[in-house]
């Protein structure tokens, strides 16, 4: 393992470096940080705080992860960040640690978080999940899994992006996307159902049918949220794991669900 660790690299006492660990020119990893095995801190990449990173990711140069939260609330303690396996922060990402003493902010397995991508404390975010370029979550915000979060989108403390769902591009989310939805604009409405985000993750006709009857009834019969809710609950396709989905979904929704375009 000792080859893999560049001379001017800064491995502080404590620190646990799993099998086939790399870390590259001028990284860092602090005292308190577990890297998994074939994990690689390219060079000035730094892993700090109480951090636990999975296997097989990548840390790319000038991403920070496990950073002191932001929040004004933080009273101290050894909160932390707790990530899965193989995934991807590219250049100057932020991940920071959770405001409460011995909680965390998490990351699962299979994402990729592109340059300038910002993670804020207490966090949850799911698997194969995309950030594009300078996207922002503030505090407290769940992405469920195979989101897809566009270049300069902005996310307010507290929203849930629910799963396969899409925020474009240069959109600021002020409450819930749902499953399977597109949301666009500023702030964001729901203008669409992700149909070729779902026929990637090789969603069959039917399915993609049941998505499309939960797209029409939330947002396009002109019922108001009471009403399309008694719908789905009524609906004979109610028992279907889409449709289940988005029931729990809304009926467990805090800010409430965006709004439709």
């Amino acid at each position: 393992m000792a080859g893999l660790i560049h001379p001017t690299a800064i491995i502080e006492s404590g620190a646990q470096l799993g099998p086939d660990v790399a870390v590259g020119a001028y990284a860092y990893v602090g005292a308190t940080a577990v890297l998994g095995a074939g994990t690689r801190l390219h060079h000035h990449a730094t892993v700090e705080g109480h951090t636990v990173l999975g296997a097989q990711c990548q840390v790319f140069p000038y991403a920070c992860i496990g950073g002191k939260t932001q929040d004004l609330k933080y009273q101290g303690g050894k909160p932390g960040v707790r990530i899965g396996d193989r995934n991807v922060f590219r250049e100057y990402v932020s991940v920071h640690e959770a405001t409460k003493d011995g909680e965390y902010t998490v990351i699962g397995s299979d994402n990729l978080i592109l340059a300038y991508s910002h993670v804020a404390h207490d966090c949850v975010l799911g698997n194969r999940i995309i950030m594009s370029n300078y996207a922002g979550l503030a505090g407290h915000v769940v992405v469920e899994d195979a989101v897809v979060v566009g270049a300069f989108g902005g996310v307010h403390q507290f929203c849930r992006i629910g799963t396969h769902a899409m925020l474009s591009a240069c959109s600021k989310l002020v409450q819930d996307i749902p499953p399977y939805f597109i949301a666009d604009g500023s702030p964001a409405t729901v203008r669409a159902y992700n149909k070729v985000g779902l026929e990637r993750h090789g969603y069959t006709a039917e399915q993609l049918d049941r998505v499309r009857q939960l797209y029409r009834l939330l947002y396009r019969d002109g019922l108001n949220r009471s009403q399309a809710m008694e719908r789905l609950r009524a609906h004979p396709q109610a028992a279907s794991p889409e449709f289940q989905r988005m029931i729990t979904f809304a009926q467990t929704s805090e800010r409430g669900l965006a709004p439709g375009g």
